[in-house]
């Protein structure tokens, strides 16, 4: 991983424009391709970003960030006014992420119960690797479609984020474009739903004790 530190310009191009002034930043090269844009506020969350598969072009002064998006060509150009750090580190193998107790419980039960999420719902592969990370359950449904399926103990925003980026990954397999998406979760936050529903991903509320068969679901009675 590449990490530099300078005042520098940032400016993108592609499917919509962004200009960031001159400024001190971070840097973020990963080795995967990812190029990240941070200030020294605004949380973990950068002010601009690439993700792989780019191209990148280093000329000394000025950083040029490529990447295809479907017939045009995001662009990220970052100038550099004057470097104060410029450090590279070998990060060695990547340990997997572990999911804390209830998030693997949830994975492990929804993988021998696929159809608690959806009628017919069949696991093909838990941890399916895309090149931005493991999707939790790949399964195909009643027609024989792909989904993905992304578990939480609660469903935010940056879930919904998280699995747009691995449908956007998945579905450019053409066997897999029209992979759907479903994010599972004890909890389901109201902004999340609304997000994930506007981007066609459905939300799956499940009771672990339930899928343990430790207590039996409650029925909801509908007045006529």
């Amino acid at each position: 991983m590449r990490l530099i530190v300078a005042r520098c310009e940032v400016t993108y191009s592609g499917r919509l424009s962004a200009y960031l002034p001159e400024s001190t930043r971070l840097l973020m090269l990963k080795d995967d391709g990812s190029v990240l844009v941070h200030a020294d506020a605004g949380g973990y969350k950068p002010l601009n970003w690439m993700t792989p598969p780019t191209v990148i072009e280093d000329a000394g002064e000025l950083l040029v960030v490529r990447k295809r998006a479907g017939r045009s060509e995001d662009r990220l150009e970052i100038r550099l006014l004057e470097v104060l750090s410029d450090v590279t580190h070998d990060m060695g193998e990547a340990a997997a992420l572990e999911k804390d107790g209830v998030e693997r419980d949830l994975q492990l039960e929804l993988a021998a119960h696929p159809e608690a999420l959806e009628p017919e719902l069949r696991l093909v592969k838990r941890e399916w690797p895309t090149d931005v990370g493991p999707v939790d359950l790949m399964c195909r449904d009643a027609g024989g479609g792909w989904v993905a399926v992304e578990i939480k103990r609660i469903v935010t925003i940056e879930a919904v984020e998280q699995l747009c980026r691995y449908l956007e990954r998945i579905r450019l397999d053409p066997a897999r474009a029209v992979c759907r998406g479903i994010l599972a979760g004890q909890r389901l936050k109201p902004q999340a739903v609304t997000l994930a529903e506007a981007r066609g991903i459905a939300c799956v509320e499940v009771d672990l004790a339930v899928l343990r068969g430790e207590r039996e679901p409650e029925l909801t009675l509908f007045g006529v």
